[in-house]
């Protein structure tokens, strides 16, 4: 699988994988994606090393000497989730991005589910194919949270989203790089693109335990920066105006 990818080539597929402290679990994983790439002629995975303090970048590094397709991009001291998205947006060099956790509960083999709805949609401005999740292997507490969080912002943003968490997700480029920055922006990224005029499909993925490791999120980190995201999203949805344009002359 080494030589599925080469610098010359250019990528039908970018992965970008933003990864904090997973050094016990990015191996298997990248190894994992290596098997079920063989779908895919021409890939790159990038691998965004967020400040990590436990040696991930050294097992990335060493799976580099494996893996020709694979990159490392290192973020000096940690930036968030958002951040270590954007960033390996910027990096990737295909049309159309795939992002997933790095701790390995993305199954890799649900990235051909993405693609094939992708694939099979007649519709028009198709911009994200969005994953959710159908049996989450979390703790009864944060899955109890999860559900209380996208239940009012489903409400209040009206996305579609049952589940704007689930972190697999496959969308344009350049899309995505027209979107607004700001922190925390992964959590919308349905509801930001809808804004921008663009379609989004979901499709039903699975979810796997953790294998190593904890979650690096909780309450405390996610409900106040959340009620204040969700606030802001919602002034720029209704600042929104999309004209329709008869004709360019």
């Amino acid at each position: 699988m080494g030589s599925v990818n080469s610098d010359r080539d250019d990528p039908a597929l970018s992965v970008v994988i933003p990864v904090k402290d997973e050094a016990g679990n990015i191996q298997a994983l990248l190894d994992e994606i290596a098997v079920v790439s063989t779908e895919i002629a021409v890939l790159e995975v990038i691998c965004v090393d967020d400040g990590s303090t436990d040696g991930t970048a050294e097992k990335i590094r060493s799976a580099q000497q494996q893996h020709a397709w694979l990159r490392l991009v290192r973020h000096r001291q940690s930036c968030g989730q958002s951040t270590a998205i954007w960033t390996g947006v910027h990096a990737a060099r295909a049309e159309w991005v795939v992002t997933m956790d790095g701790d390995g509960q993305n199954p890799p083999a649900d990235i051909a589910r993405l693609i094939a709805a992708r694939d099979n949609t007649t519709g028009p401005n198709l911009h994200m194919v969005a994953g959710q999740r159908t049996k989450r292997h979390d703790s009864r507490f944060r899955r109890l949270t999860s559900w209380l969080a996208n239940g009012i912002r489903g409400r209040l943003l009206r996305d579609g989203i049952r589940d704007s968490g689930c972190s697999l997700k496959l969308f344009r480029r350049d899309a995505f790089l027209a979107l607004p920055y700001f922190d925390h922006m992964h959590r919308f990224l349905p509801a930001l693109i809808q804004r921008h005029g663009g379609t989004v499909l979901t499709v039903p993925v699975g979810h796997r335990p953790r294998r190593q490791g904890q979650s690096k999120y909780g309450m405390h980190n996610r409900l106040w920066s959340g009620i204040f995201d969700l606030a802001g999203v919602l002034w720029l949805k209704r600042r929104t105006r999309l004209p329709t344009i008869d004709a360019t002359e």
